[in-house]
């Protein structure tokens, strides 16, 4: 049994991490109206990967026979300067889940609620995946200094992206 202080802390997650979809879609639609498919299609493979991360914590809720309680989203931003700006916005992004996933964590250690700290286990590594890949892309992004060539280059290389449900879901 999960304490009230967990379980609305994971309930506020899953609002998160919904609300982290939302967010890549919206970055989705800002790449497509600036012709980068390629970034477009990275942040949409992303919208998937935070539903999926949602949906984690939903069944996981459900799984400790508790309720799960979804909460509205606020409507995410949809206009950028530039690459680099989104990119450094889903880094400040990706750092902020982490930093949430971390609370989480420390609430489940400090109540010995030992199911829930191996769950968790996956959040973490996730996020050190999440926050590498952002910080990689921002950094390419940089080096570019807006040469175009090379921001087609990125954004053929973000075209390839695809996702696929890791075997341990």
């Amino acid at each position: 049994m999960l304490s009230k202080k967990l379980l609305d802390a994971i309930n506020e997650q899953i609002q998160y991490e919904f609300y982290s979809s939302h967010l890549y879609l919206a970055m989705a639609a800002y790449c497509y109206s600036i012709d980068f498919d390629g970034f477009a299609n990275f942040f949409m493979v992303q919208a998937e990967e935070e539903k999926f991360h949602a949906m984690k914590f939903f069944n996981f809720v459900n799984e400790m026979d508790e309720t799960v309680v979804i909460h509205g989203l606020d409507t995410p931003p949809s206009d950028y300067k530039d690459m680099e700006e989104i990119y450094e916005k889903t880094l400040a992004h990706e750092k902020f889940v982490t930093a949430r996933i971390y609370k989480l964590m420390d609430i489940a250690m400090e109540e010995r609620e030992h199911a829930t700290i191996s769950f968790l286990k996956w959040f973490i590594d996730e996020q050190v995946e999440e926050e590498a890949t952002a910080k990689g892309i921002l950094q390419k992004i940089k080096r570019a200094n807006g040469d175009m060539s090379i921001m087609y280059a990125i954004d053929t290389e973000m075209s390839n992206r695809v996702f696929t449900p890791p075997p341990t879901a």
